[in-house]
């Protein structure tokens, strides 16, 4: 699996910080996952924290599909928290901060 761009700061009061770029032709759900990943230190296939058990992968990534039309949906925001982290999602990338 390609992974998309990551960059990790100490912002956010300084802790750690993930901002995972996706690929336009990665699931939001996927990009979710790995950020997650990331941001736990975990191996994404053995990660400890199922993205599932909080959010349904199915439904992230419909919200995030073209249009009918074929256009892509560039704006909106998905965000919610997981163990002491917020997720948020955007049709470009996926940050995931410590909540405060």
């Amino acid at each position: 699996m390609t992974e998309g761009r990551v960059t990790e700061s100490h912002g956010c009061g300084l802790r750690r910080r993930i901002q995972y770029d996706r690929r336009a032709d990665e699931p939001p759900s996927i990009a979710a996952a790995m950020a997650l990943a990331r941001y736990f230190g975990d191996d994404v296939t053995a990660a400890s924290t199922q993205l599932y058990d909080y959010i349904d992968p199915d439904a992230l990534d419909s919200l995030f599909a073209e249009t009918n039309s074929g256009t892509a949906r560039s704006k909106g925001v998905v965000e919610f928290e997981i163990d002491d982290a917020v997720v948020t999602i955007r049709s470009e990338r996926v940050d995931v901060c410590p909540t405060e």
